[in-house]
């Protein structure tokens, strides 16, 4: 019995394709989007909106040329570099080395690295101000501590500028040293227990474990770390304004609390201008981290 051929049915057009009804959302899709609505408006507000808006107030090229004639400018570009080589790089190297110290199990070093921890979890206005008041050259009391113990007078440590720069360095070292030595603690830990014991039946020094095993595990974790650092510092006017309000004589400020400076001498779009500076500090190291991260 033969078959009977049916009609083939004809292919849908171009013109009935595209206006064929587009697929609903699905609720997960929906909920998606307008979720992020939120967000979106929270970043056009409060991030794309100042920064675009401190852009166009640093527009104008004369900005640039009085900011560069300010003698000011000169040394505070000088105080931001030496801030970022030896500050930050002097912060991870003993990062570095409290992590080995804290990767004990010893049961009085779990309780000493509560301590240790504070400096970070605290707010930065008291402690730093706290210190500023021990180091007041009238009745503060480290100089108090030193005319009791020697009769002499102590120093007037933020009038120097060399010290007062110096001191606003190891506040930042001191304020987020626990943040960075826990970081690399978590980098020693995920490190295999059986490379150490191995170690150490070839007869390994500690130093050879650190050299061998270590820091190879590390090396890139405490890179990044140290770039991200830096990054950070550059932001950070906590350090220096708190201690220093950036005297004296305006000798200590860096980028962060240049802008201070010029707002409060009323000159907004210098201030502006100070922050667009730091651009060039800043987005070499951002190439350089994300260049990192995506190996």
């Amino acid at each position: 019995m033969g078959t009977v051929a049916l009609p083939a049915k004809p292919a849908p057009s171009a013109a009935a394709a595209t206006t064929r009804p587009a697929k609903a959302l699905g609720s997960w899709q929906l909920w998606g989007r307008v979720l992020v609505v939120p967000y979106l408006l929270f970043f056009v507000v409060f991030v794309l909106y100042p920064v675009g808006y401190g852009l166009w107030l640093a527009r104008a090229p004369q900005n640039y040329v009085k900011l560069a004639e300010d003698p000011i400018f000169f040394r505070t570009a000088i105080n931001t570099v030496v801030f970022l080589v030896v500050g930050v790089n002097l912060k991870m190297i003993v990062a570095l080395g409290l992590s080995g110290f804290f990767v004990q199990t010893r049961w009085w070093i779990k309780a000493l690295s509560v301590l240790f921890i504070l400096p970070w979890a605290v707010p930065s206005i008291p402690t730093i101000l706290s210190v500023r008041f021990m180091l007041n050259p009238e009745w503060g009391v480290v100089n108090t501590t030193i005319f009791r113990l020697t009769g002499l007078d102590g120093p007037n440590w933020l009038n120097d500028p060399t010290l007062a720069l110096a001191f606003s360095m190891l506040m930042h070292i001191w304020k987020s040293l626990p943040f960075w030595t826990l970081i690399l603690l978590a980098g020693r830990l995920a490190i295999p227990g059986e490379q150490y014991e191995a170690a150490s039946v070839d007869g390994a020094t500690r130093w050879q474990k650190f050299r061998f095993i270590t820091w190879p595990s590390m090396r890139g974790l405490y890179y990044t770390s140290t770039i991200l650092s830096m990054i950070w510092t550059l932001g950070d006017f906590n350090s220096v304004y708190l201690l220093t309000g950036g005297g004296p004589a305006d000798l200590t400020h860096v980028l962060a609390t240049l802008g201070i400076r010029f707002l409060r001498l009323d000159q907004i779009e210098l201030a502006m201008a100070s922050i667009v500076v730091a651009l060039p500090f800043v987005l070499p190291l951002v190439f350089v981290m994300m260049k990192r991260l995506g190996k």
